[in-house]
Parts: structure tokens; C-alpha cells; sequence
């Protein structure tokens, strides 16, 4: 079992950074590939980036890519999103999640756990 926590969201104004992070107990986070994923108002969750296990490739969704950095500490268990000149369209929950398998993992059904998600949202 693999417990996921991700740090707070909040509100910020368009143009601004965020950085989340995903803290992970009950395992060693480098036996997954990780990822975050998002709900938006009104909309189904989906997929915003992915980190592999080793070597850390990242792959992310078209909206995203440029702005949004995926990282991993595998000693410090934890993941991060570097989310940087957000838009308004940005606004959702953020979601952090572990899979056990490799591959472009874009489908929510690929995970095996997940955080409680994080609000954030921004303001134009």
C-alpha cells in the first residue's frame, strides 16, 4: 500500500507559479511511475504529467507541456509539479498518483493509488 499526500493548492492570479508536491509513506516511491492529474469544474478528470521510475523520463499533456515541470526525489519519496505562468484554465483539483506499470500512462485507470487532491485555483 502506497499513501499519498499532496501539499496545498490556493488561489493565484494568471501568470503566476505554484509548486505542489506529493508526499508518499507505507513505500519506497521508486518502484512507480508517478503522475498528476486533474479535475476540473464540470469536467472529467485528466491526465497533466508523468514521471517513469528510472530513468526519470517525463511525458506531459499538450496543455501543459512549456509550463508545468515534473519531478521526483526518490530519497525524499516525494514528487513535485512545478506549475508555472498558469491560466485560468488551470483551475481544478490536482491529483497526485502511483502506478506499477511503465508506458505513456495517460489513462486515469492506470494508477493504483492517489492523493486526497489539491484545490487550485486561478483568478484572470
Amino acid at each position: 500500500q502506497v499513501q499519498l499526500v499532496e501539499s496545498r493548492g490556493g488561489l493565484v492570479q494568471a501568470g503566476d507559479s505554484l509548486r505542489l508536491s506529493c508526499a508518499a509513506s507505507g513505500r519506497t516511491l521508486s518502484s512507480y511511475a508517478m503522475a498528476w492529474l486533474r479535475r476540473a469544474p464540470g469536467k472529467e478528470r485528466e491526465f497533466v504529467a508523468r514521471i517513469s521510475r528510472s530513468p526519470s523520463n517525463t511525458y506531459y499533456a499538450e496543455s501543459v507541456k512549456g509550463r508545468f515541470t515534473i519531478s521526483r526525489n526518490n530519497a525524499k519519496n516525494t514528487v513535485y509539479l512545478q506549475m508555472n505562468r498558469l491560466k485560468p484554465e488551470d483551475t481544478a483539483v490536482y491529483y497526485c498518483a502511483a502506478s506499477r506499470l511503465v508506458g505513456l500512462l495517460t489513462s486515469t485507470s492506470a494508477y493504483d493509488y492517489w492523493g486526497q487532491g489539491t484545490q487550485v485555483t486561478v483568478s484572470s
